[in-house]
């Protein structure tokens, strides 16, 4: 197996690689495996919280894109409108492309000394002192191996079948194999949500998160450069994304530009998980747990359980992890839940929008809680 490194990342996502930052920025050696070239793309509102955007400036991630001002709810009739914060000057979120966002917490990573691997872990033991993970990799030559510091040699990527480190990190997405390989995965057996996102090219309207509702689902608009705005539509309905957008005529028409990508998709959304912390092997993002996008502060809640996660590691102390990720995780696993609990009937969901218009109060308390 070699030498024993420290921390071990399965997924190179913004979880994995934000997980990666914090374990670098504490001393330890990392090393990051992911299946898939830099930078990778992937089914999302791309809308980042304040929360988020300080917490990435925080580990020197400044990625580029449009200041979001709040969220705004909308139906055919009415509409509800929340900042972040009481002044302009502080409590700005973020719209940015994922790739955008991938390619600055990558470039940070390596400059930290990130080893990054191109790979899947596919299984992984552990016992008392630290976990055996197994490798599959693509054919010689297609391997890609990356690092900041040359503490391996490009052979030993390519012919070692696997590594020992003393943590494992399960970064590795809303269906995590690692997580099921574990048994912590618990069976849900509710009203199925998936989400499809395309991008257009058009100048932004708003500054804001519009959350567009119907009967049949949600349209979120997330501007996200200067010509780039983000429609991602979620809904129990399966069916394609021009048929979804005609549930919300009022943004089809505001749409009079060329679609700028493919559509992409997600789900199921929901994944209820047992547990986070496993013995030496640690859930984050996605992995960990997921309720819903509807409140949009995913990646948020993803950069600050990693942080929160390699602190409980640097203390010796990786069993209250579950209880940091329970407290980070709290205001949006209640919210979104209570949302999702309107939004799955037509009779329910139809009552959002008027009830955040005729409570504004109440509406801006729930999206600054979030936020």
């Amino acid at each position: 197996m070699g030498d024993v490194i420290d921390v071990l990342v399965a997924g190179g996502g913004p979880a994995g690689l934000a997980t990666a930052i914090h374990a670098a920025l504490a001393g330890l050696e990392v090393v990051v495996v992911e299946p898939r070239s830099s930078p990778v793309d992937k089914a999302c509102g791309e809308g980042l919280m304040p929360s988020g955007v300080a917490a990435l400036r925080a580990m020197g991630v400044e990625p580029y894109g449009r200041p979001l001002h709040g969220i705004e709810y909308l139906d055919s009739r009415r509409r509800a409108r929340a900042t972040f914060s009481p002044g302009t000057g502080a409590g700005v979120g973020l719209g940015v492309r994922r790739t955008v966002l991938h390619a600055a917490l990558s470039r940070r990573a390596a400059d930290l000394g990130v080893t990054t691997v191109t790979g899947r872990i596919t299984a992984a033991r552990q016992d008392e002192k630290g976990v055996e993970a197994q490798l599959t990799r693509p054919p010689a030559g297609d391997l890609q191996a990356h690092r900041g510091e040359e503490t391996r040699s490009r052979e030993e990527w390519r012919t070692g079948g696997g590594m020992r480190a003393r943590w494992l990190v399960a970064a590795d997405g809303l269906h995590s194999p690692l997580r099921e390989a574990l048994g912590l995965a618990l069976p849900y057996a509710g009203q199925r949500r998936y989400g499809l996102r395309r991008h257009y090219e058009i100048a932004p309207w708003t500054d804001f998160v519009e959350v567009h509702w119907s009967g049949t689902g949600e349209a979120y608009v997330t501007p996200v450069g200067d010509d780039l705005v983000g429609v991602a539509v979620l809904s129990s309905r399966r069916c394609g994304f021009d048929e979804h957008l005609a549930a919300f005529p009022d943004l089809r028409a505001r749409l009079d530009a060329p679609p700028a990508t493919p559509v992409r998709g997600a789900g199921p959304m929901r994944q209820r998980v047992r547990a986070r912390v496993a013995g030496r092997v640690l859930l984050v993002g996605d992995a960990a747990g997921y309720t819903d996008a509807l409140t949009g502060e995913g990646i948020s809640l993803a950069v600050l359980s990693a942080k929160a996660l390699v602190g409980c590691l640097t203390k010796g102390r990786p069993a209250d992890y579950e209880r940091a990720w329970r407290r980070l995780s709290l205001a949006h696993r209640l919210l979104t839940g209570a949302l999702l609990h309107a939004a799955r009937r037509p009779g329910t969901a139809s009552l959002v929008v008027p009830a955040a218009h005729h409570l504004p109060a109440l509406f801006t308390g729930a999206v600054r809680a979030l936020s």
